[in-house]
């Protein structure tokens, strides 16, 4: 079943390590097939030097293990979430990650401001920091409400504009069109947050992007009228 998206979910998985994004077995990526709602997602802690796309685990949108040897991922529960509210509105991959310098930012609490150009250019304002869960919401469903709290976040926002967010005390979640772009922004959350914890070292009183620059730099290559690229 679904043996091609099998495929992309297991080179996406493997995509992580060799960008230096997870040690061990700190992530995990998925991919939705919108016809079916089925989606794949990486077994829960096999490590990926052991991992093949047979060893992918399909599940559907009431959690439902449809194939698989493994349990999925115990992250599942929030891609779950996020697929249900937005995987007709652009979001068909799912990237988790504790890569250090995005997940140095969650931990502080902070959103990662938009300090330049290169955040400009995938990120149509900051990177938002999702309130920390309350006792209950961690120990109810805690999984289910972690993607809760990002919808929460993103009530008021496109998810297509803002491909990611830090969860407190936790770490980045990205998405995109496909597994392969949600592992691309997972690589650009990462190298923005190093980016904005240096320019803050260098000028503490740096301030956020002009609007009018930010402008131009998300517009023209995501924009109505955008012009970047063949």
């Amino acid at each position: 079943m679904l043996e091609e998206l099998k495929k992309r979910v297991y080179e996406a998985n493997m995509e992580l390590p060799s960008r230096g994004l997870v040690t061990y077995t700190w992530g995990n990526v998925s991919e939705i097939d919108v016809a079916t709602g089925f989606f794949v997602i990486k077994p829960s802690g096999v490590e990926y030097e052991k991992l093949t796309p047979g060893k992918m685990v399909v599940v559907d949108l009431n959690g439902k293990i449809i194939e698989g040897q493994y349990k999925p991922s115990s992250d599942t529960p929030t891609h779950l979430e996020l697929y249900k509210e937005y995987r007709n509105k652009g979001i068909q991959g799912i990237v988790h990650t504790h890569s250090p310098w995005a997940t140095q930012w969650a931990q502080a609490g902070r959103s990662i401001p938009s300090y330049g150009t290169t955040h400009a250019d995938y990120f149509y304002g900051e990177i938002p920091c999702v309130r920390a869960l309350s006792e209950t919401e961690i120990n109810s469903s805690y999984e289910k409400n972690t993607g809760l709290v990002i919808i929460e976040t993103l009530k008021s926002r496109k998810p297509t504009e803002i491909p990611g967010v830090l969860c407190t005390h936790h770490g980045p979640f990205t998405w995109g069109k496909d597994a392969a772009e949600a592992v691309h922004n997972a690589v650009v959350i990462e190298e923005v947050a190093k980016m904005a914890y240096y320019t803050e070292q260098i000028n503490p009183r740096i301030r956020p992007i002009p609007q009018t620059l930010m402008d131009k730099h998300y517009l023209r290559k995501h924009g109505e009228n955008a012009y970047y690229g063949q």
